[in-house]
């Protein structure tokens, strides 16, 4: 910040902004980070078994903060359940439950379909 007050040129690595001296604290970004990969790789799922984006949108929290979104942390992959419906609509009528694996990213849909109660 200094150098940049001085008018010094100051390079900044992307990859060194992600890592601290704090190896609990570079975990919790690394977790931060798999966990907003697998939200929109989830929502993308569900994006594609119900038609694409013409005709679905998935409820708002799946755009937003990752931490804020609908999911159960299981160990091996995150589940994510949401609600979604047409582009512009107010009623979310589809239910769409997409299991994410931390190793791999690998996507499988478990339920898509009506809304469960």
């Amino acid at each position: 910040m200094l150098l940049v007050l001085l008018g010094l040129p100051v390079t900044i690595n992307a990859s060194a902004i992600a890592q601290t001296n704090n190896p609990s604290l570079d975990a919790k970004f690394k977790e931060i980070e798999g966990l907003s990969r697998a939200k929109n790789l989830a929502r993308q799922a569900a994006e594609a078994a119900n038609g694409g984006l013409e005709i679905y949108r998935a409820e708002y929290s799946m755009h937003g903060f990752a931490a804020r979104s609908p999911y159960r942390d299981q160990g091996d992959a995150w589940v994510f359940t949401f609600k979604g419906g047409m582009p512009g609509s107010e009623t979310l009528n589809i239910e769409s439950e997409i299991r994410v694996g931390k190793a791999d990213f690998a996507t499988t849909v478990l339920y898509n379909g009506v809304i469960r109660r």
